[in-house]
């Protein structure tokens, strides 16, 4: 009955409806070889190109960055932190009274 063998699941194709991959594969082998011919210059990356790119596709991110305003610190939350174990022990200790 094959209780003790696994059937394999069926295998996922995905057909792209709205890309053409030869079209893309043409124009990049059309890219290249002009740049081989020196009609186009050379593309070499440099991290700047994508520097803050993420900043400016976010508008959260954008307006906190014309604002000026700095992160929350680390020291600011190790003593927030600090007072609310303070308070948590002084409140199990039970020396409070009504």
């Amino acid at each position: 009955m094959g209780m003790f063998t696994m059937r394999k699941p069926r295998g996922f194709n995905h057909q792209y409806i709205y890309v053409d991959e030869r079209k893309e594969k043409l124009a990049k082998m059309e890219e290249k070889a002009k740049r081989e011919l020196g009609m186009l210059p050379e593309k070499k990356f440099t991290p700047e190109d994508i520097r803050g790119k993420f900043v400016e596709g976010t508008t959260h991110l954008k307006r906190r960055k014309q604002s000026g305003r700095k992160p929350v610190h680390l020291g600011m939350i190790l003593i927030l932190i600090a007072l609310l174990v303070f308070l948590w022990h002084y409140l199990q200790t039970g020396s409070w009274t009504f």
